[in-house]
């Protein structure tokens, strides 16, 4: 089964958080934030959107940041992704 997102969604998985920080301090699974840092999976047509043409600006492949408690959660195939609106990516990590 495939998730193929609809108007202005783009499909997003999380990359894991590092286990230790830049000191080498190894933080606990209770100490971590969710990630903000995700690859895009599948990304939505564009279109009309609330009566405006909204163009797709990022593509399948790159890693973005998302805001941190944006979109939905889905499981499919046993694999966690989550589903925002484009304007929830703040940026691309190059």
């Amino acid at each position: 089964m495939t998730i193929k997102p609809l108007a202005d969604r783009v499909v997003v998985k999380l990359v894991e958080a590092e286990e230790t920080t830049k000191s080498g301090i190894i933080l606990a699974a209770a100490a971590k934030e969710k990630p903000q840092i995700a690859e895009v999976i599948a990304v939505g047509p564009g279109g009309l959107v609330d009566g405006k043409e909204v163009k797709m600006t990022v593509s399948v492949g790159q890693k973005v940041i998302t805001s941190k408690y944006s979109g939905t959660e889905v499981k499919c195939d046993g694999e966690e992704y989550t589903i925002v609106k484009q304007s929830d990516i703040l940026a691309v990590v190059e």
